[in-house]
């Protein structure tokens, strides 16, 4: 047991993307410095009526939120507390339940979005004047903000000599677990006027979507995944380009929403990485990409919208600022090439068949969100913001630091982007990640009957094949929608503006 001298009265935990009661900073610090703690999660309104107003009402990751709670508050209530679920503007909500509650000390931990920075400071005012401390905590990454920097100081810019250092620094204690003693009587039941249970879905403006019937939810989900996985890690570097291949962890989204530490994940893979694991190598560097985004949007907050933007992305800056004097494509053939790509309908089929699974299920194969990226902003000459919108809307895993990164790199106007002379070809990029044509037949059936030769550019088909298989192009499937040729070609032209900085960046 702590010293009772040092113990604070009541605490409060507020849960944001952190949806575990284990290895979590804000949950063991208020353990460990107060007398009682409640847990509460606020279903914000200043993010979910932006969602509704884009008609989001069937939005997975509400479903996922939910069924995560509802495990949460079973493994609180059975150590003696409960979780608290509102459903309002956090800004209002955290400040008068912390009242209503009389405790002395908010906790919570860290999110580094711009708008989310701002919230927490609008919430710390507002508690400080009733004399409520707040802390907010690192958590959801292994280092932050200006933690692993330059030999002169500054912030890295460039993965890999950052990588490099964020390794050199590392060390054991870093990735130990912020144990959470659960048995330790301080969680507190709460009173019956305040357990008013968590709201359904229905209540709150959305809809059941059936996720967990294809991706278990809450603590339990994640364990179960990252079980799994560790059976396949040493096989990562092989196996992850293959969207056909069960290659992926598939904890993508499960880290998202901190149903998994991610302390859990860094400690595992380092451990093998030390142990020879080249699979275990490859997949710690996509972990510590992470930490790289999330420390580039601290450093830069420039790249996110204002959090009046009406628009989530809309109006923020690429990286590189010479990149914002690109002419992208504009009226209503922009928006009909758009609505190609966000249908699946663009004729290529590795590029279909991605948008097909996104649509779907909500998830894609990291090599096909690059694919698909490319192919939107460098053949359709799209401004990229676009399709970072669409996945914002539409990816289970939607974080945007990660999000703004991914996108900004395909276009190469973020940080330690592809060259913009760097042009994916769709066709080849078919060929050599899915060779046989798998996973093009499973989200793209009309193609199945064609032979692993044509099915990646089925308008190369003959005639007879194309009838065999069923294929009337322009009917059933559509005909390319531009010429990756002629699309390169104009893309050379188009980011000519921002050649000669380029040129110069790399000498």
């Amino acid at each position: 047991m702590y010293p009772m001298a040092t113990l604070q009265n009541k605490g409060l935990v507020w849960l944001r993307r952190d949806l575990r009661v284990h290895d979590h900073h804000a949950l063991r610090m208020a353990i460990k410095h107060c007398k009682a703690v409640f847990v509460c999660f606020i279903f914000d309104t200043d993010i979910l009526s932006a969602l509704l107003e884009r008609g989001l009402s069937h939005d997975r990751r509400i479903d996922f939120i939910w069924q995560s709670l509802v495990e949460i508050d079973t493994e609180l209530r059975s150590h003696g507390g409960g979780l608290i679920v509102r459903h309002g503007r956090a800004i209002d909500v955290i400040p008068k339940l912390a009242q209503e509650l009389g405790v002395d000390h908010v906790y919570c931990n860290k999110d580094y979005e711009p708008a989310a920075i701002e919230r927490d400071l609008v919430v710390k005012k507002q508690l400080g004047s009733h004399k409520i401390e707040f802390s907010s905590l690192k958590d959801q990454v292994i280092f932050e903000e200006r933690e692993v920097l330059t030999g002169s100081g500054g912030v890295f810019s460039v993965f890999t000599p950052y990588k490099n250092a964020w390794l050199k620094k590392l060390t054991p204690s870093d990735l130990d677990a912020h144990a959470v003693d659960l048995d330790s009587g301080r969680l507190e039941k709460i009173a019956s006027q305040l357990d008013t249970g968590i709201p359904s879905l229905e209540s709150m403006g959305f809809q059941k979507t059936g996720i967990e019937s294809y991706l278990p939810t809450g603590m339990s989900g994640a364990s179960h995944f990252f079980e799994e996985f560790l059976h396949r890690i040493d096989q990562y570097h092989a196996t992850r380009d293959f969207p056909a291949v069960k290659g992926p962890s598939y904890l993508s989204m499960h880290s998202r929403f901190g149903t998994i530490s991610i302390r859990a994940l860094v400690r595992e893979a380092h451990t093998r990485m030390l142990a020879g694991s080249m699979g275990a190598t490859i997949w710690l560097s996509e972990l510590i990409w992470r930490d790289f985004y999330f420390m580039i949007l601290a450093n830069h907050p420039r790249l996110a919208p204002a959090r009046s933007s009406s628009h989530p992305t809309s109006g923020h800056e690429s990286f590189k600022a010479d990149y914002d004097n690109i002419r992208w494509e504009s009226g209503p053939n922009a928006e009909k090439l758009f609505k190609a790509w966000c249908d699946g309908k663009t004729g290529y089929p590795l590029v279909d068949a991605a948008m097909h699974q996104l649509n779907s299920s909500g998830y894609m194969h990291n090599r096909l969100r690059m694919v698909v990226a490319s192919f939107l902003v460098k053949d359709l000459g799209i401004d990229w913001r676009w399709g970072e919108q669409y996945f914002a809307d539409h990816l289970n895993d939607f974080d945007f630091a990660a999000n703004n990164g991914g996108w900004q790199w395909a276009s190469s106007s973020g940080c330690d982007a592809q060259p913009y002379f760097r042009i994916f070809n769709p066709i080849t990029q078919s060929e050599k990640f899915d060779p046989e044509g798998k996973f093009i037949r499973k989200y793209c059936p009309e193609l199945a009957k064609l032979s692993n030769k044509v099915i990646h550019a089925p308008w190369l088909a003959g005639s007879i094949e194309l009838e065999m298989a069923g294929i009337v192009l322009g009917k059933n499937y559509p005909h390319p929608i531009i010429d990756h040729g002629e699309a390169r070609k104009n893309t050379l032209i188009r980011y000519a503006v921002v050649k000669k900085a380029d040129s110069s960046a790399s000498q």
